[in-house]
């Protein structure tokens, strides 16, 4: 494992209102791998990538980005760092084709025109460059465009901007088997490139091949962050239903006290 963690939080709390959504979390991502996070519905893990991504301001708890402190006071304070989100709903425009969507918003201009032959080349590199070979052309629709091609473009834009870290929030839930094959083996190469790449997913047969690391979320806490050869999918499934498994996880009043 890499010594030091690209991104790390320490004792991260939020609450809406009396509601503590948060409580005290630690979380680290490493480039090269994959940290797989899990939790049942209302966990916290909408909230927590959030924080992440300066959508929410935290309550307390500290931020360090390569070892240095930082704070997200928006999104474009974690995007300028380097930290990516690709939401489950993708946000792709469907009436553009790839090249425009992937520099929608960030076109590249030369004397005032935008510079079409730039952007086209930079979308073949960025393709070729994660080894995408199901897109004929950048010029496709992306309405044309199967659900796996979709995710392919979504994680592309992610990755075009000189990212490093990168969450991809259930990037498989509508796929079918052989396009869920394509997106995970673009997932480990996301890592391979020396991304840290976090995997939101309730699949647990995703979790298990193609992450490193899984930290698990029970209401709002931070039941086990294990490594992923260290656990059994049962393992899994009981640390994010009940917060524990056997020796690890919550202890019995943290548990309670999250009820």
């Amino acid at each position: 494992m890499p010594d030091s963690p690209l991104l790390e939080l320490r004792g991260v709390n939020k609450s809406f209102g009396p509601v503590h959504v948060l409580h005290d979390i630690d979380l680290k991502v490493y480039p090269g791998q994959v940290t797989a996070l899990v939790g049942d519905n209302g966990a916290g893990k909408s909230t927590l990538v959030k924080c992440i991504a300066g959508i929410y301001p935290v309550d307390s708890g500290e931020f360090f980005f390569d070892g240095k402190p930082v704070s997200f006071s928006g999104p474009r304070d974690a995007a300028g760092l380097g930290i990516e989100i690709v939401y489950q709903d993708l946000a792709l425009a469907d009436n553009l084709d790839i090249v425009q969507n992937l520099f929608l918003g960030r076109e590249i201009r030369k004397f005032g025109m935008l510079d079409e032959a730039t952007m086209e080349r930079k979308a073949r590199e960025t393709l070729a460059s994660l080894a995408v070979r199901t897109v004929k052309s950048v010029r496709q629709s992306v309405s044309s465009l199967s659900g796996g091609q979709r995710q392919t473009v979504a994680i592309a834009k992610a990755v075009l901007w000189n990212s490093r870290v990168v969450f991809l929030d259930e990037p498989t839930a509508a796929l079918g088997v052989a396009q869920t094959r394509q997106v995970l083996d673009l997932v480990r190469r996301l890592a391979d490139n020396g991304l840290g790449v976090v995997l939101i997913s309730h699949n647990m047969n995703d979790v298990k091949e193609v992450s490193d690391h899984v930290a698990a979320l029970f209401l709002g806490r931070l039941a086990a962050d294990v490594e992923t050869k260290d656990v059994t999918t049962g393992q899994i499934v009981e640390l994010i239903t009940s917060g524990r498994s056997g020796s690890m996880g919550l202890s019995a009043a943290a548990t309670n006290a999250s009820m």
